[in-house]
């Protein structure tokens, strides 16, 4: 099966990935890089936080949609399209052990959907059920990620964009400096959760993503 043939739009090469701090509570980091997305540059912005629960999540959904200000800013939420679908959010991100995107795809068709995926044997499994995207990683080493074991490299990475049409976003340790190496290797755009995280860096940061991944 393709991909969503209603997303005529190339994705944003930009993928902000929240932190899994988030509070139910609020003082949210989210919604204040939120407010700090430059309004005229693409990004896709994905809430994961697993562990909140059914109310918080759709709440700080609601609360996220109404304070992105950019038609520019695509926001997802990790796994739950029936809040997706209920707050109004554009996509659905996807685990590698997830459902298959072909069932969220028969009651919500517009929905943007995306899947993690750890090897070109998966990305092609995503693809035939109708992904919009992948996430592919570890690429480089991240603290959070070290008790997986090594990263994948650039190889793999590689291998995966070979093996798949779709646009694949590479994450784990990615920095302004290896980017272009993922985009050498294939990958239509870079995703990040640490690199974002100090609110204090949010705007320099975002800058030299947005930089490398466009010239």
């Amino acid at each position: 099966m393709a991909a969503n043939t209603l997303h005529k739009t190339p994705l944003p090469r930009l993928f902000l990935i929240s932190s899994g701090l988030e509070s139910a509570e609020g003082g949210s980091l989210l919604l204040e890089q939120l407010q700090h997305l430059p309004s005229a540059l693409p990004c896709m912005v994905q809430i994961r936080e697993k562990h909140l629960d059914a109310k918080s999540l759709f709440l700080l959904a609601q609360k996220a949609v109404k304070t992105s200000r950019s038609k520019e800013t695509l926001i997802i939420v990790n796994e739950r399209a029936d809040i997706a679908l209920a707050t109004g959010l554009q996509g659905v991100h996807l685990p590698e052990k997830s459902c298959p995107p072909r069932h969220i795809r028969s009651f919500a068709p517009a929905l943007i959907i995306g899947c993690s995926v750890h090897s070109p044997e998966s990305a092609r499994v995503a693809e035939d059920s109708g992904a919009d995207y992948l996430l592919f990683g570890p690429v480089f080493d991240t603290p959070s990620k070290r008790i997986y074991g090594p990263p994948q490299g650039v190889h793999k990475l590689a291998d995966v964009c070979r093996t798949t049409s779709l646009p694949v976003y590479a994450v784990g340790g990615v920095t302004a400096l290896n980017i272009p190496q993922c985009r050498e290797s294939g990958a239509w755009g870079a995703a990040g959760i640490s690199i974002f995280s100090p609110a204090g860096d949010f705007a320099e940061n975002f800058d030299q993503f947005y930089r490398t991944l466009y010239q």
